[in-house]
């Protein structure tokens, strides 16, 4: 699969760095900024011979290069400073995120896009209405990086193995995210039979804190090893038709009474995109969390007055 990561920056050549190693596909990473992909595309090329991996990455700036991708990331914009939120981002990112979409539009219209550039579930909507592809061909990725960081605030509260905590985040990828403690496990026994319910809130707080918690440490600038990760592994339950269960951004008809908008839901992502939906049997004030962590979603979308 020939994959483009529009972005050159820390999350983006992050990403094209974690696809080829996987060897996922062919990467054209592109950015408006001269020789900035072409150097760091030809230094993880001079990696290859030591890390083992087989697929290539190019670096350009011509948009003509994004011609034939079957899929599109876009991580392109700018990353929030300290004492911000991702919703503070909003108009600034919105024009960039519009520009590179004109592109995809314009080069490579029949690819599955991959929205990550903040506020994620907004623009993924104004992506989607600029691009033209079949809404279950465009997601956005948060609900797995915002699970990533529960499931090791869990794993380290608890001393236990990373890979024993399942858990998931739903809503919208801003401070008003949806943990659900209640379907979160260690190798399949609840947490809320072993932890206090003192414990959990405070994890789920720094969850919703995961991203911000980051950024007061680095100054300037966020994350980007763990959202390359989650974009990895998006990319990699579509290229090797995975059909894992993951939480992303995608568009709603109904389910969980959300209608006509992205927002963080659990769906089997593959080879065709969003294959489907899952709806759990969430509680009452679970299901209200998410329609109002929803409402803020379709706030934003409505600032930047995009259509349906």
């Amino acid at each position: 699969m020939k994959i483009a990561v529009i972005g050159a920056g820390f999350v983006g050549a992050t990403t094209a760095q974690r696809l080829v190693e996987r060897n996922l596909g062919e990467v054209v990473l592109y950015d408006i900024v001269e020789g900035l992909p072409q150097g760091k595309a030809l230094d993880m090329m001079e990696s290859a011979p030591i890390w083992g991996f087989e697929s290539r990455v190019l670096g350009t700036n011509d948009p003509k290069d994004l011609s034939g991708a079957e899929m599109v990331v876009i991580a392109s914009g700018m990353a929030r400073q300290p004492g911000m939120s991702r919703d503070d981002l909003l108009e600034r990112n919105a024009g960039i995120v519009a520009s590179v979409a004109d592109l995809v539009h314009e080069h490579a219209h029949q690819a599955m896009v991959i929205v990550v550039t903040n506020p994620v579930d907004a623009l993924t909507h104004l992506v989607a209405a600029k691009v033209g592809t079949p809404k279950d061909r465009i997601f956005g990725m948060g609900g797995i990086l915002d699970s990533a960081r529960f499931r090791h605030f869990i794993a380290t509260e608890m001393g236990v193995a990373q890979a024993d905590v399942d858990a998931m985040v739903l809503g919208g990828h801003g401070d008003d995210m949806v943990p659900l403690p209640r379907f979160a496990t260690v190798n399949g026994v609840s947490i809320e039979t072993l932890l206090s319910a003192d414990q959990i809130q405070k994890l789920v707080a720094r969850t919703r804190d995961g991203g911000a918690e980051i950024v007061r440490y680095l100054k300037k600038g966020s994350a980007y090893y763990a959202p390359a990760a989650a974009i990895a592994q998006m990319v990699e339950s579509v290229v090797r038709d995975q059909k894992r269960l993951l939480p992303c951004s995608v568009w709603c008809s109904g389910q969980y009474g959300i209608t006509g908008q992205f927002v963080g839901l659990p769906v089997i992502l593959g080879r065709s995109g969003v294959e489907k939906i899952v709806e759990l049997p969430l509680s009452a004030a679970e299901l209200k969390e998410l329609q109002g962590s929803s409402a803020h979603v379709a706030a934003k979308v409505a600032k930047l007055q995009i259509a349906a």
